[in-house]
């Protein structure tokens, strides 16, 4: 890797993204693909991250264009159908709902990848990017100036840049310095996670169980292996995670309904607290916001890194686009009108369906079993749901639609399936 920069004197970089996780990774890479002379601001990774992620399958196209996917394929279990089942026991229960890929002509929805094995890729790629620098520092403070924003390193030292992207997470020193708000919330629940083997086979069909304390979802990764998201209320979280392999395996099963069989825990399971974050704006002098800078929220529909991917393929695609100034004030205002309505929308939409869940009112429920039931048996209606939580139809950047950033480039290659 490339030696850091340190000189406040020397030329600006072009581009600066302050965070080390898969959207700064990726924003990075892209910004170096694009000839940008760009410098990535992240200390060392600290332990292994024992998640996973569903990639849908715009988040792939993007990744096959930027050359990333390669490498992630090999490791990556497809998402071939997803079945949403009510477990709410509730007075009205939406009926069971599949969604299947083959209905948009799809081979898979998208495809479930261990994040260790997601990160490792994203840092190979973007070690390799002539025009990328690595800065194995964090970032201890943003300075915005009329023509560039200064990033101070922890060893003291600093950089300039001409635009400055954080990728740094709900706690974004970007952010801060470019002095936007944030609108925070907290849920009354926690979200188990973990691995499991299982006897019975996943048919590479993802089951979401809806519960009255929030959704139990076992995601295919491997041959009779599947990720295991389970949001419980504090109280349980504490029970479950006092519980010994075997035992929690058995509730895993319980309230599985045995789909997968006889269950294994790969590992202890690791809780997570939920909240959810929006930005007031993700753009602002000198500065953009992507990813967890930008929003947060619970992990329900596989939305989280899937919108921070489109955050860094719009922003990547605007760069590609305009010549001249990256940290302009027309390119940062046209992020922040492509972006915005897309975060609003989404946020909503997982505030929405996660506070259903939780409810008592016989209203609600009843609204969201019709929901579910017109879903399953209208044709059309069930497409267009599948549609948009795959990949919008409106405001979808070209490297997601499987097109270069430059009009005129040679077309990604298309994605390898069956």
């Amino acid at each position: 890797m490339n030696a850091a920069k340190t000189n406040p004197s020397d030329t600006p970089f072009d581009v600066a993204v302050i965070g080390g996780g898969p959207t700064g990774q990726a924003m990075a890479k892209l910004a170096g693909d694009l000839g940008l002379k760009t410098a990535l601001v992240a200390p060392e990774p600290q332990g292994e991250d024992p998640r996973t992620t569903a990639l849908l399958m715009a988040s792939v196209r993007m990744l096959v264009a930027s050359g990333m996917w390669e490498a992630l394929s090999p490791q990556a279990a497809p998402l071939v159908d997803m079945r949403i089942v009510d477990g709410t026991e509730r007075l009205i229960r939406a009926p069971e709902t599949l969604f299947k890929s083959s209905e948009l002509g799809l081979e898979a929805f998208g495809y479930n990848i261990r994040n260790t094995a997601l990160n490792a890729a994203f840092a190979r790629a973007a070690a390799a990017d002539p025009h990328l620098e690595i800065v194995k520092q964090a970032a201890s403070s943003v300075s915005v100036e009329a023509d560039a924003a200064t990033i101070g390193l922890a060893d003291g030292s600093s950089l300039r840049a001409r635009l400055a992207i954080g990728a740094d997470g709900r706690r974004s020193v970007v952010r801060e310095a470019a002095g936007i708000s944030v609108r925070e919330w907290r849920y009354e629940q926690v979200a188990l996670v973990c691995n499991f083997r299982h006897s019975e086979p996943h048919f590479d069909t993802s089951t979401e169980i809806h519960t009255p304390s929030g959704p139990f979802t076992m995601v295919p990764l491997g041959h009779r292996v599947s990720s295991l998201v389970w949001v419980v209320t504090p109280k349980e979280a504490e029970r479950l995670m006092a519980l010994s392999r075997d035992d929690l395996a058995a509730e895993i099963e319980a309230r599985g309904y045995s789909i997968l069989g006889k269950v294994e825990p790969e590992a202890e399971p690791r809780s997570f607290p939920l909240s959810g974050m929006v930005a007031r704006s993700v753009a602002g002098p000198r500065t953009a916001l992507v990813g967890e800078a930008a929003h947060v929220f619970p992990p329900i529909g596989a939305q989280g890194l899937n919108l921070g991917l489109r955050d860094v393929a719009m922003l990547a695609e605007l760069l590609a686009r305009r010549s001249g100034d990256p940290g302009s004030r027309e390119l940062l205002a046209e992020y922040e009108r492509a972006r915005r309505p897309d975060i609003m929308a989404r946020t909503a939409a997982v505030d929405l369906l996660n506070r259903s869940l939780l409810t008592d009112f016989l209203g609600v429920q009843g609204l969201r079993g019709i929901g579910m039931y017109v879903a399953g048996r209208i044709a059309p209606l069930r497409k267009l749901l599948m549609r948009e939580g795959v990949a919008p139809h409106i405001g979808l950047p070209r490297l997601m639609r499987g097109l270069p950033l430059r009009p005129g480039a040679a077309r990604p290659v298309e994605i390898a399936t069956g």
